[in-house]
């Protein structure tokens, strides 16, 4: 085990009430402070835009991580956003060795329940929206091999986006470089996996071009579990004039081959974790996915202290799935079928303006701004079966079972500033507020199955505030409190508790208090450290009613409370030796006792009770990671990283449990330059003791097929070569 969290006392400080843990962190303060007072320099200013102006993240009273590109493609196959963000605390990101399930992301316990896509968390690339109005997410379209960095906000700040509570995933791709620059990289390894990528980088004149695409495919670790993926990506900024820039941002990803192994159960899990629910061989269960979006930057500096922003975008998304849902099931004439068939159309604009200059006199920032997002998808429904020749034939196409046209849109304003009060003290504040629509037009009416048509409104007012004192140059201290919401995803409103048609329109938003008090501190002594505890707190939280054959049914519960601490660490100790820390602990409960139910439709006599006390399911209540790299600009190149995460629980009920698990992981790796061409390899291992774990859960998976098995001992040999003009 590379790591141990000292849950005891992290629960003491936690578990008191604000102004008590405030008190019991000052005196860390004060002794960091002496610390470092006599330090002579501090290390060089990390910024971050992800708060919408260009700040030291140093300089926020947030939590707020970056991810750099050494991170994110060194020794990396660069084929999950999992891959790189084990060193962020507060974020739990799991690779579900399932392509046709998505990337599980959960922010301090916020996001754990999705068994589609990511929600809870909000999520950008190069500032176009990858998150739908309705809070639903997706980022399979990012190429990892020209991202530049990613930023993760934690916490209160998160509510100045809208429609989430736990935090903001900001993913930025790579300028042109100075010069024109050709790179190729192929990567290949345990269960057929390779990836193979390509990037054109350049200036010419006042045009700056990036242009990137890679090929990946597996076999799978688990049977029933191959995939095949590409995508493409483009970004040309031109420099209009002095302070004007207009850049093009397209991207596409073709999922054209996702298996789908599903769950195991507990028994299937212990006889065999690379195995398979038979349903998922019968029913053919996989997925096919293909996105096309474009997006305009228009920036202008109006003067030294005012600047305008207006972006605008379009896309669409189509997604097939075929699910293993019983034939009796689905021959109900009520039933919506076992393939779903998406087709979502989006587009939105964000306008705002920057003012960077003085108020009486002191130093003053502001931004305000108008979000708009729209929403238009068909949904479809057939059966995942067909008669042929008298006989009954699984895993095709069906008749049509479902046909509507699900809108949704949000319209935002928002506001937020800074206020340098003095040398040592600022405040910052804002405020969002967030209207979102969402429409159901039913266009499948036959029969016993009638007009389902519907619609519903949601609004909120998020306020924000925060305060930072500088004790030192050397160490800040901050306290936030935020207030944010959620509403139903299109997803959670799609199937109604009773199993009839139609969208489940009696969910409403979840309301959350956020509190956050921490301490930063940067010195060449010591290195970089962020530690923060928060607490939060969220009223008619929206939790699983039921979850049988791939689909689930939403409700809202009672009031959940999420309370925890984390803490970041990083240092260079010689030229290119890099250690780094995360520990998180996070204490994620419900408060409130509710009812679910173990089968659909979801009637009195499959009810069971969850009790007040109970863990929230997906969430680790403990996670470690730490890392050790020799990364010299050239020669010989060696890195080690361990991570820890504790037992999971799997549902509501708390009945099951994925046991914690340790793993390390290991890379060497070679650099060169030669004439205008820099080569590198590298041999990476993950898993090295061969443990055997599940590296995510179903959470209320309804046939109790909670566990996804992670792979055991893997291997990943790459090469790269970029060749300068």
């Amino acid at each position: 085990m590379p790591l141990y969290v000292n849950a005891g006392g992290l629960r003491a400080i936690v578990g008191a009430r604000t102004a008590s843990l405030l008190l019991g962190v000052v005196p860390s303060l004060a002794l960091s402070q002496s610390l470092l007072s006599a330090e002579p320099a501090a290390l060089a200013p990390v910024t971050v835009t992800a708060t919408r102006i260009e700040t030291p993240s140093f300089d926020i009273p947030a939590s707020i991580d970056r991810v750099g590109s050494d991170a994110i493609r060194e020794a990396r196959g660069r084929i999950n956003i999992s891959e790189s963000l084990g060193g962020v605390p507060g974020l739990q990101a799991r690779d579900r060795q399932n392509y046709a399930q998505d990337v599980q992301i959960s922010v301090r316990g916020f996001g754990a329940r999705s068994t589609f896509g990511i929600r809870g968390v909000r999520l950008y690339v190069d500032g176009i929206p990858a998150t739908f109005p309705d809070g639903q997410g997706q980022i399979s379209h990012v190429d990892l091999g020209s991202t530049e960095r990613i930023e993760v906000l934690r916490g209160p700040y998160s509510a100045l986006y809208g429609n989430s509570s736990g935090g903001v995933i900001s993913v930025f791709t790579e300028e042109g470089a100075a010069h024109p620059v050709v790179d190729f990289s192929v990567a290949g390894g345990s269960n057929g996996q390779l990836r193979i990528g390509t990037k054109l980088s350049g200036t010419a004149g006042n045009l700056g071009y990036l242009l990137s695409g890679s090929h990946f495919r597996t076999d799978g670790y688990r049977d029933h579990s191959a995939a095949e993926r590409n995508i493409g990506n483009l970004k040309l900024k031109l420099q209009l004039d002095p302070a004007s820039a207009l850049t093009l941002i397209a991207n596409s990803v073709d999922l054209s081959k996702a298996q789908d192994p599903l769950g195991l159960t507990r028994a299937q899990y212990a006889a065999n974790p690379q195995g398979v629910d038979p349903s998922a061989l019968r029913f053919d269960t996989r997925k096919t996915v293909a996105q096309t979006q474009a997006g305009l930057i228009f920036e202008r500096r109006i003067d030294a202290s005012n600047t305008l922003r207006a972006l605008a975008y379009t896309g669409h998304r189509a997604t097939t799935q075929f699910q293993s849902i019983p034939v009796a099931t689905q021959a109900n004439p009520l039933h919506p079928g076992g393939v779903i068939d998406l087709s979502s159309r989006y587009s939105g604009a964000d306008v705002r303006w920057t003012f960077r200059g003085a108020l009486a006199s002191l130093p003053f920032s502001v931004v305000a701004g108008v979000a708009y997002d729209r929403l238009v998808q068909d949904r479809r429904g057939f059966q995942n079966f067909a008669t042929i020749a008298g006989s009954t034939v699984l895993g095709i196409q069906g008749a049509l079972r479902r046909d509507e046209t699900d809108k949704a849109s949000n319209l935002d304003e928002y506001l937020q500033g800074t206020l340098q009060l003095s040398k040592d003290w600022s405040v910052s504040a804002g405020l969002r507020h967030s209207s979102v629509r969402v429409n159901s037009g039913d266009h499948f009416i036959t029969g016993a199955n009638g007009d389902d048509s519907g619609s519903a409104t949601y609004s909120a007012t998020l306020p924000v505030v925060g305060i930072l004192y500088a004790l030192s140059d050397s160490v800040h201290v901050y306290g936030t409190a935020g207030r944010g919401f959620e509403t139903p995803t299109l997803n959670e409103l799609a199937y109604v508790p009773s199993g009839t048609p139609g969208l489940n329109f009696g969910l409403q938003p979840s309301r959350s208090d956020n509190l956050e008090i921490g301490f930063k501190t940067r010195s060449d002594r010591f290195g970089d450290m962020n530690v923060a505890v928060f607490s939060t707190r969220t009223d008619r939280e929206i939790v699983t009613l039921s979850n049988v054959g791939g689909r689930s049914t939403y409700q809202n519960a009672g009031s959940t409370r999420r309370q925890g601490a984390e803490l970041g660490w990083s240092k260079t100790f010689v030229e290119s030796l890099r250690a780094q820390v995360a520990l998180t602990w996070l204490d994620a409960t419900y408060r409130d006792a509710f009812k679910a139910c173990s089968g659909t439709p979801c009637t009195a006599a499959t009810q069971q009770t969850v009790p007040a006390g109970n863990a929230i399911p997906g969430v680790a209540a403990r996670t470690a990671w730490a890392s050790l790299a020799w990364m010299p600009p050239a020669g010989w190149r060696a890195a080690v990283d361990g991570r820890y995460t504790s037992r999971v629980q799997v549902n509501d009920a708390n009945s099951d449990a994925a046991a914690g698990f340790a793993a390390l992981g290991a890379s060497v790796g070679y650099a060169a330059s030669i004439g205008p061409w820099a080569l590198g390899a590298f041999v990476r291992a993950d898993n090295l003791l061969d443990r055997r774990y599940a590296g995510s859960v179903i959470v209320n998976e309804g046939n109790a097929r909670f566990f996804e098995p992670a792979p055991g001992r893997t291997w990943l040999v790459g090469a790269s070569a970029a060749l300068s003009f």
